[in-house]
């Protein structure tokens, strides 16, 4: 029975048998067997082979036992299948030679339509049949200022000044470029629902680089249309968020991802107990000696328990270099409970 998932009812605000985990960035980079899969592969080529993505999204359930799995996948895939020229560059992350600067840049990028996912339809339905009931499929999307960021300044950045630029000083070619960026977003979600995804994550990794005032204005109002009225759970995350964690939340969370530099128990008080709470622990301290990992493991749980419902996780993705058997701890940890 779904009702049965320790994760499911965490997300719910509804009892768990146990606190469930789950790891951002757990399918990948860390992982030998995602390495040995991918050698050969472009990151934007395996998001489009279901067999690849599948066997991709299983490999941490397998090794490490998580209460969830999270849909292997890019958060510009559904830019990339609109026709967006944009490619991920290993070591640096997603690239456009041609910046979007001007409303003409805006109105070039065409609509996103399910039809234009197959392969994402076709790999959530593998996952789904291979997961059974036990472990829920979380679905995802890139929310449409990070998006945005990434399509504004041609690759990542550090201070975002184009993207500022742009949102200050042309607001109408800005929100006309981030509502067609949560038009894709919610495509991108809604073809993963369809096809069996039991919950969602919208990520807003680079929000924090805004002001609360900013973000409400410039970036809410179209992660709040990405998520409003989905049928499934939503988690919403960002980085360095923790300075409007009520709007990230108000955007239309089920779920507000902490990162670890807001304890949570300070975090759920914060948000009046009216959400769970997803994280925290620094994915750096899966670095430190075993008793100071475990130390941290309690501590966050201890934190988390203050909450309505919490979810285990890192406070950001795993890295690259994290040695898998810390992660499998930090599981195990998590299982056995305070």
């Amino acid at each position: 029975m779904a009702g049965m998932s320790a994760f499911l009812n965490a997300v719910r605000r509804e009892p768990a048998s146990h606190t469930p985990v789950w790891f951002m960035r757990q399918a990948g980079r860390s992982l030998p067997e995602y390495k040995k899969i991918r050698s050969g592969n472009r990151m934007l080529d395996a998001c489009r082979d279901p067999a690849l993505v599948t066997e991709i999204t299983l490999q941490p359930v397998r090794r490490y036992g998580v209460d969830a799995a999270i849909f292997f996948s890019d958060i510009v895939v559904p830019v990339a299948a609109a026709g967006v020229p944009i490619d991920i560059k290993a070591g640096v992350g997603p690239v456009l030679d041609s910046p979007v600067r001007t409303m003409a840049d805006v109105e070039a990028i065409r609509e996103l339509s399910p039809e234009d996912l197959p392969y994402i339809t076709e790999a959530v339905r593998l996952l789904v049949r291979e997961l059974g009931e036990d472990t829920p499929l979380i679905g995802f999307a890139g929310a449409p200022f990070t998006l945005a960021s990434y399509l504004v300044e041609g690759g990542p950045s550090r201070t975002y000044v184009n993207t500022k630029t742009l949102m200050y000083g042309a607001p109408d070619v800005w929100h006309a470029l981030c509502a067609k960026l949560a038009r894709m977003a919610r495509v991108f979600l809604e073809t993963q629902i369809a096809a069996g995804a039991r919950t969602i994550q919208l990520f807003d990794s680079w929000a924090g680089a805004l002001s609360e005032a900013d973000y409400r204005q410039f970036a809410m109002p179209h992660s709040a249309a990405v998520l409003d009225g989905l049928r499934v759970p939503r988690i919403h995350f960002g980085v360095g968020t923790g300075h409007m964690l009520e709007a990230i939340g108000e955007a239309g969370a089920d779920v507000v991802g902490v990162d670890w530099r807001t304890p949570l128990d300070v975090a759920s008080a914060r948000l009046g107990g009216r959400y769970a709470v997803q994280g925290n622990l620094d994915p750096t301290v899966l670095f430190a000696p075993a008793d100071v990992v475990e130390r941290e493991v309690r501590r966050v749980l201890a934190e988390g328990a203050k909450a309505p419902g919490h979810v285990f996780n890192l406070g950001h993705g795993v890295m690259p270099d994290n040695d898998p058997d810390v992660l499998k701890r930090v599981v195990d940890l998590v299982h056995a409970g305070l």
